[in-house]
């Protein structure tokens, strides 16, 4: 059986068995790309330009939106690479590099729905002190946390997987390269740095779950007792899409990793991989742009210059 210092190239999970799927899937893939693309670059720039939204919530928001373009960007341009010219090649380096910002991407994006969290509970509990406590450093330090945390995260975990010795083949059974796959082809069953960073991995997805729910739960409760109807209207608008997204990353997540081995099968992970790689992604511009006219006045905003530029300087 080859080992690591042998193995030059992985073979990643076609995304179809025939060639017509193939295409079928290259074509809806890069339409999802493009408009997570559209979408979260609408709102970085919408956000960055207007001037009503240089505001905590929105400073965050505009993190969010990186890192959704850096998630999705990490995965999606390979596989419909591989679906287009029919392979399932990706290096040895490119199969680290996927891992290593997968891995970058996610625990940042949950850290970050965290500091999310404890910004709406802020404004919502205690809005007189709103203002001290979500100054702009404070707002920087945390975003940089975010980033902070999930770069450890991956620096762990890539140095960690890739230490092992590989001896049961190059073949990834999934269409990406993900950690719980490339731990299948170890030599070994188990190895204990790479469960200590698990642990932390978990420790760090719980303690973020934890504190989310209980921000949620403190602003729940300050919300009905609110007098004005208005006024619980507006809180409600600011926390459903926040609350809708978290919800939406962690049950695709949850369900990926905490499914039973009895119900895995490779279409099935495939399916679930797309869900919690490319949905939430994807999904995150849209579900923050339903209920929020602020977004929306801005995207509009940035669209329409967009297209008076286009009809004024038309390309020759």
């Amino acid at each position: 059986m080859p080992n690591s210092s042998s193995i030059s190239e992985f073979l990643l999970l076609p995304l179809a068995d025939t060639r017509q799927l193939q295409l079928l899937h290259f074509w809806l893939l890069l339409g999802i790309y493009l408009a997570a693309l559209l979408g979260n670059g609408l709102i970085s720039t919408a956000v960055a330009c207007d001037r009503r939204l240089h505001t905590p919530m929105y400073f965050f928001l505009l993190n969010l939106a990186l890192l959704d373009l850096g998630c999705i960007s990490t995965t999606l341009p390979k596989a419909m690479a591989n679906a287009l010219w029919d392979t399932r090649a990706i290096s040895y380096a490119g199969c680290a590099a996927q891992l290593f910002f997968f891995s970058f991407f996610m625990p940042a994006e949950f850290s970050l729905l965290t500091i999310m969290s404890y910004d709406r509970y802020v404004a919502i509990c205690k809005p007189l002190h709103y203002g001290t406590l979500m100054d702009s450093r404070t707002c920087v330090t945390m975003a940089a946390a975010a980033w902070g945390a999930g770069f450890l995260c991956s620096l762990l975990h890539t140095a960690s997987t890739f230490s092992l010795p590989l001896c049961q083949g190059n073949v990834v059974n999934q269409f990406f390269c993900e950690i719980p796959q490339i731990l299948k082809l170890s030599c070994s069953e188990s190895n204990l740095r790479e469960v200590v960073f698990i642990i932390f991995s978990v420790s760090l997805y719980c303690g973020c779950f934890v504190f989310i729910v209980v921000s949620y739960v403190q602003i729940f409760v300050a919300v009905l007792k609110m007098p004005s109807e208005q006024g619980r209207h507006k809180a409600f608008s600011t926390c459903l899409p926040h609350l809708a997204v978290v919800s939406l990353f962690l049950s695709t997540g949850m369900y990926a990793y905490l499914k039973p081995h009895s119900v895995s099968t490779p279409s099935m992970d495939l399916m679930v991989a797309l869900m919690y790689s490319v949905l939430p992604p994807a999904m995150n511009p849209l579900i923050y742009s339903i209920r929020n006219s602020e977004v929306k006045d801005a995207v509009r905003k940035v669209m329409t210059r967009c297209v008076s530029k286009a009809v004024k300087c038309p390309p020759f």
